[in-house]
């Protein structure tokens, strides 16, 4: 066991494929992602500092994440951050890890994880909103649960949307520019945008499809608009953080603190998805609101010890 000034810093190198299988064994394994501690959301001049502790008996972990938007500009990354590992019995320090490329990693495989249980089986075309690092982790982890063909990529500036055809026609896939209208014609979308507004008509996307939504933890902000989320069924990783931090499911709903938890029963959580006998319907689309929790750090973290330590 590590001691803190001995502290190994360890490369977050799974593949997707390992990501997935790391996130879907601890669903399996009956975690509740209702009882898991809740992040703590910190304003600081700069952004946000977010707090994100988890535990089971074999590890725990904390990951210290910044949100500064005004990095890009200056040409550093948005997100920021930073991961500690634990031994679970004794707490003492085991690793560190990169808090981004932990990300990065993570939540396009919890996306894959919800949409790999809610796309109809042949699901082959993707429409794909946003350019950025978790618009290509989303791609490679699709790619690695779903037989995709055709990608379409929606972004606002062309030469990074021209950036990710390149890379998804690299991949063997037909891919091209497109715009918000092309939902039309999907059967996965992924939102994976800083948009604070709706980006397309919900109306337009067919009963085959499957939509996911990772941008936002606003309780105010959303990708997806109330026409989908209406006619949706809707799944998140938890009801209780969904009803703190899940903007595209609550802007629609009154204000009432009763009526949102009413609706809130309606959802189905990754937990029950996975390891329970959620229905999943084929006559309407499925919306699937991730915010993301420490869980699923902690999940992949573990991993990535387990195959440092041999």
């Amino acid at each position: 066991m590590s001691t803190a000034g001995a502290l190994p810093v360890l490369a977050v190198d799974l593949t997707a494929e390992e990501a997935f299988a790391a996130l879907t064994e601890v669903l399996r394994g009956g975690l509740d992602p209702e009882d898991c501690p809740a992040r703590l959301n910190v304003p600081v001049p700069a952004g946000e500092l977010l707090l994100m502790p988890a535990a089971t008996a074999q590890y725990a972990g904390v990951k210290i994440a910044g949100v500064a938007p005004a990095n890009p500009a200056a040409g550093l990354p948005r997100i920021t951050g930073s991961y500690l590992l634990l031994d679970g019995p004794s707490l003492m320090p085991l690793a560190l890890m990169d808090g981004i490329a932990l990300t990065s990693l993570r939540t396009p495989a919890v996306t894959a994880v919800a949409l790999d249980r809610l796309a109809a089986p042949g699901a082959a075309h993707l429409v794909l909103f946003g350019t950025g690092p978790q618009a290509y982790g989303h791609l490679a982890a699709l790619l690695a649960v779903r037989p995709l063909e055709r990608v379409t990529v929606v972004g606002r500036r062309p030469e990074a949307v021209a950036g990710l055809v390149a890379h998804a026609a690299g991949l063997g896939l037909a891919a091209a520019a497109g715009t918000p209208e092309a939902v039309a014609e999907a059967d996965l979308v992924v939102c994976c945008t800083t948009a604070q507004e709706p980006l397309f008509d919900g109306a337009l996307v067919p009963d085959r499809a499957a939509v996911a939504a990772v941008g936002s933890h606003s309780p105010v902000g959303r990708e997806v608009d109330g026409a989908l989320v209406g006619r949706a069924a809707c799944y998140v990783e938890a009801r209780a953080v969904a009803l703190r931090e899940a903007g595209d499911l609550l802007v629609p709903l009154p204000a009432d603190p009763q009526l949102r938890e009413a609706a809130a029963k309606e959802w189905t959580n990754l937990g029950e998805l996975v390891g329970g006998d959620a229905q999943v319907p084929t006559d309407r689309p499925r919306f699937f609101k991730s915010v993301g929790m420490a869980w699923q750090d902690l999940a992949v973290a573990a991993a990535v010890h387990r195959r440092s330590a041999g």
